[in-house]
C-alpha cells in the first residue's frame, strides 16, 4: 500500500516535534550505614525495607533516569539497584520464564504518556504507586526511614492510569493495574485504583486514595481486597510541616471464613531550623492481627507501635546527610535479638545515617 499524503506529512514533521522535546538526564545515590541494637545474625533487618542491612556500609538506592516532559508527550525511564530494591521486589511473582524479580527489580519506572486534552493525560507502563503519602526515594520524604504504612502498601505498579487536573487545586487519577505491587501477574484479574489530591490553599493539602482487586494466586479461590487511605499535609509556616496519614484495609475471607482487616497511621512533624538544617519526628501504629500483609507466625500477628527522631543537614545543594534513631515495639517477640532469651524480642531499635546526592 502506498503512503497517503497525510502519512508522508506526519513522517516529515515527526522529527521536528521530537527535536523540540529535549530529554533530561539525572540520578540519585543514597548510601547508608545502620546499626540494629538487636544485632541480627544474618545482617538482614526484619520488617522494614529501609534500612535493610545491619552494621554494613551499603547502597540503599541508586538510580539513573532519563525524562521527557513535552506539551503532548512525556515519559520516564529509571534503572535502579540497592538493598531497599532487593527487599521491596522480593515478592514479585514468577510465573513462566519471562517474569520474576531478577529483571523487574531493576526497573524503577518505565512509563510513557500522552496528553488527551487540557489537563488530561494517559500513561502506561511501570510507575510509582498511587497509594500513600511517601515516596520510594528517601530524599523526597520528611524522614529518612519510611513509615510502616508506607512499607506495607505498594511502592510501584504496572498498568495504565488516567490523570485529570481540571484546576491547580484538584487532581484526580484512575488506575488499572496488574495488582498489589506486582509487575508480573499472579492471576487473571486486574485491580482498580483511585486517587484525589486536593489543595484548598497554599498551606494545606489532602490526598485520598483507594485500591480494589483480587490478590490471590491463579490456582486459589478469589478473595477481594479493598484498601483506602487519606493523608493531610499542613504547612502552618514556611518552616513547619505536619503530615497525618491513616490507612485501612479489608480482605474477603476464605469460603465460610471471616474477613480480615488491618490499619495503620503515622504522624510526622518536620521543622526547617535553618536553610541547611531540619529536624523531623514521627509516631506510628500498624495493626495486622490476621497477617494479611505482614507474616510473623506469632499469636497476635503484626501489631507494632513506633517512634523516630531525625536530623537532616544539607551543606551544599543536592547533597543531604541524614541521621535517624528509630524504635519499634510489638505485642509478640518478632524481632531478632541476640541479647534476649530465645533470640527474639518485642522491641527493636536502630540508628541509621545516610549520605545522598542528586544529580
Amino acid at each position: 500500500m502506498f503512503p497517503t499524503r497525510a502519512a508522508i506529512l506526519m513522517c516529515l514533521t515527526a522529527p521536528a516535534v521530537a527535536a523540540a522535546q529535549t530529554p533530561a538526564f539525572g540520578g540519585f545515590v543514597d548510601t547508608y550505614f545502620a546499626y540494629d541494637f538487636g544485632r541480627p545474625a544474618g545482617r538482614d533487618r526484619s520488617f522494614t525495607t529501609q534500612p535493610a542491612r545491619h552494621s554494613e556500609f551499603n547502597i540503599n538506592l541508586a538510580h539513573l533516569e532519563i525524562r521527557l516532559d513535552g506539551e503532548r508527550l512525556r515519559g520516564r525511564l529509571a534503572l535502579q539497584a540497592g538493598t531497599s530494591v532487593q527487599s521491596n521486589y522480593a515478592g514479585e511473582p514468577a510465573l513462566g520464564g519471562a517474569s520474576g524479580p531478577a529483571l523487574a527489580r531493576h526497573i524503577q519506572e518505565a512509563v510513557v504518556g500522552t496528553r488527551l486534552g487540557t489537563g488530561l493525560w494517559l500513561d502506561a507502563g511501570i510507575f510509582f504507586s498511587h497509594l500513600g503519602s511517601e515516596s520510594f526515594l528517601s530524599r523526597d520524604n520528611p524522614t529518612y526511614t519510611r513509615s510502616l504504612i508506607a512499607d506495607y502498601s505498594p511502592y510501584y505498579q504496572a498498568g495504565v492510569k488516567l490523570t485529570w487536573t481540571p484546576s491547580p487545586t484538584l487532581t484526580a487519577q484512575v488506575n488499572i493495574v496488574n495488582g498489589w505491587q506486582n509487575i508480573s501477574e499472579n492471576n487473571d484479574a486486574k485491580a482498580v485504583g483511585l486517587r484525589f489530591d486536593i489543595m484548598p490553599s497554599s498551606t494545606a493539602a489532602l490526598s485520598i486514595y483507594h485500591f480494589l482487586g483480587n490478590e490471590q494466586p491463579a490456582d486459589a479461590e478469589s478473595r477481594l481486597r479493598a484498601f483506602q487511605g487519606a493523608s493531610l499535609k499542613l504547612m502552618p509556616s514556611g518552616k513547619t510541616t505536619l503530615i497525618g496519614t491513616f490507612d485501612f484495609g479489608w480482605q474477603e475471607g476464605a469460603e465460610g471464613g471471616e474477613s480480615s482487616t488491618w490499619h495503620g497511621a503515622a504522624l510526622i512533624a518536620r521543622v526547617q531550623a535553618s536553610p541547611k538544617v531540619a529536624i523531623a519526628a514521627r509516631v506510628e501504629r500498624y495493626a495486622d492481627p490476621d497477617e494479611v500483609i505482614v507474616a510473623t507466625g506469632s499469636e497476635n500477628g503484626f501489631q507494632v507501635n513506633g517512634v523516630s527522631l531525625g536530623l537532616d543537614v544539607s551543606p551544599v545543594r543536592n547533597l543531604l546527610w541524614r541521621i535517624e534513631l528509630r524504635g519499634l515495639g510489638s505485642k509478640d517477640r518478632i524481632y531478632p535479638d541476640r541479647g534476649e532469651a530465645g533470640g527474639a524480642s518485642t522491641r527493636n531499635a536502630f540508628l541509621v545515617t545516610s549520605l545522598g546526592v542528586t544529580f
